[in-house]
């Protein structure tokens, strides 16, 4: 489901992908905040978010990041690189192992086909975390 499309949002660090996705989680339905969702950005060359786009909602504490799902669209849009992202429900931004695994699952699939997994960014209401920043990608 594409959340936004066209935007004038850059990557250009992980604080600035993450406040735009706390401000847009704002908006949806209270109950639909305490599930996980899942998120791709499809950046150009030039780091521009072309397409936000909504692969997954789980459930309270955990949604589905496959690889199929987070590059299909990359692949047809002719992305340049991507940043996935979810939410913790709970609030707190540590990463599971389950996050990790998947991070380096996603990362290595982005080498295979040609598009960079860029960052992985866990968000809460307040906090994030960002993979690249802490040198986990």
């Amino acid at each position: 489901m594409i959340l936004l499309e066209n935007t004038r949002l850059y990557a250009t660090h992980p604080e600035v992908i993450a406040r735009a996705l706390q401000r847009w989680f704002l908006r949806i339905d209270p109950l639909e905040r305490d599930q996980e969702h899942g998120f791709v950005l499809i950046l150009d060359v030039r780091n521009r978010v072309k397409v936000v786009d909504v692969i997954s909602i789980g459930i309270l504490n955990a949604s589905i990041l496959h690889p199929r799902e987070v590059y299909r669209r990359a692949i047809t849009l002719g992305a340049a690189s991507i940043v996935i992202a979810h939410n913790h429900p709970s609030n707190d931004c540590t990463p599971s192992d389950e996050d990790c695994q998947i991070t380096n699952l996603l990362v290595e699939a982005g080498r295979v086909v040609g598009i960079e997994l860029l960052d992985h960014i866990i968000f809460s209401r307040k906090e994030f975390y960002s993979f690249r920043e802490q040198h986990h990608i």
